[in-house]
């Protein structure tokens, strides 16, 4: 794990935290880590996760990783996003355009469709899912590959029913298995308008949300454990909750609030 102001860098191969529900807070971040019971008969993490946070620019960038066989595909993303942190951090400092998160796409998909990341990929044992957040003033952008999940909690969107922005898709990896060496690469992004007040977003690997008795396999009952709570703690009910479960497969957990006071795009007829 490496941690300076503003930034966090984990794997879980450096530290599993099996049998070990840890929460962190980075700034207004919250990242949740457990690597499961090994009662279950856990012995590995093969999760991983990144957070970079710039307040003064108004953004986060979030990665997180879900790795099948070995961690060292999650590892090889990271370094890889690590790698090209100079030219992500240019383009999140920028104004926010129409062209912003277009711009951050090509960046990202041009990261991984590089010849020599793949050529790396080749050799790795094993294969992750991947799903990158950015958020920029009222936006959150997503790119996703796998299976891990993005939600976003607001009570004008609760009220509708819907929580989660991304789609989970099965059979998609990067790493020995890997979605980019095809002709055509698969994935998936989108946008979001945050809306006026409070917006929490919450990214997790399918660990939460899998776990025996499945507790928190709708999302009304993951929102229910902040409900009169901090942020740090509603994460840590999650984690303590699943571990009580029995859970075998690790879980991490990224955690914020943002608070939007420009009012968001109403129906006509609602004005």
């Amino acid at each position: 794990m490496r941690t300076i102001a503003g930034e966090f860098n984990w794997v879980g191969s450096r530290e599993n935290f099996v049998d070990c529900p840890n929460v962190l807070a980075l700034e207004h971040v919250v990242v949740g880590r457990f690597g499961g019971n090994s009662s279950a008969g856990q012995v590995k993490n093969e999760d991983g996760c990144l957070v970079w946070i710039n307040e003064q620019e108004d953004w986060e960038f979030v990665v997180m990783l879900d790795a099948h066989n070995t961690a060292e595909s999650a590892e090889k993303v990271l370094e890889q996003v690590e790698a090209n942190k100079g030219s992500i951090e240019t383009l999140l400092n920028r104004q926010l355009t129409a062209e912003f998160f277009k711009s951050l796409e090509k960046t990202i998909l041009a990261l991984f469709q590089n010849e020599e990341f793949r050529s790396v990929c080749r050799t790795t044992q094993g294969e992750t899912a991947c799903l990158i957040a950015a958020r920029k003033g009222k936006y959150i952008w997503w790119f996703s590959v796998g299976d891990c999940l993005l939600y976003l909690f607001h009570p004008e969107l609760v009220e509708f029913g819907q929580y989660q922005l991304n789609q989970r898709q099965f059979y998609e990896w990067i790493g020995q298995v890997n979605t980019f060496e095809g002709p055509v690469p698969c994935y998936s992004s989108g946008t979001k308008e945050l809306r006026q007040g409070d917006n929490h977003l919450f990214i997790t690997t399918d660990g939460l949300v899998e776990c025996p008795n499945e507790p928190f396999a709708q999302p009304e009952a993951i929102l229910e454990q902040f409900a009169g709570n901090s942020n740090e703690q509603g994460v840590g009910n999650l984690l303590k909750a699943i571990q009580e479960n029995e859970v075998r497969d690790s879980t991490t957990i990224v955690s914020w609030k943002v608070r939007v006071a420009e009012k968001a795009a109403m129906a006509s007829n609602q004005a």
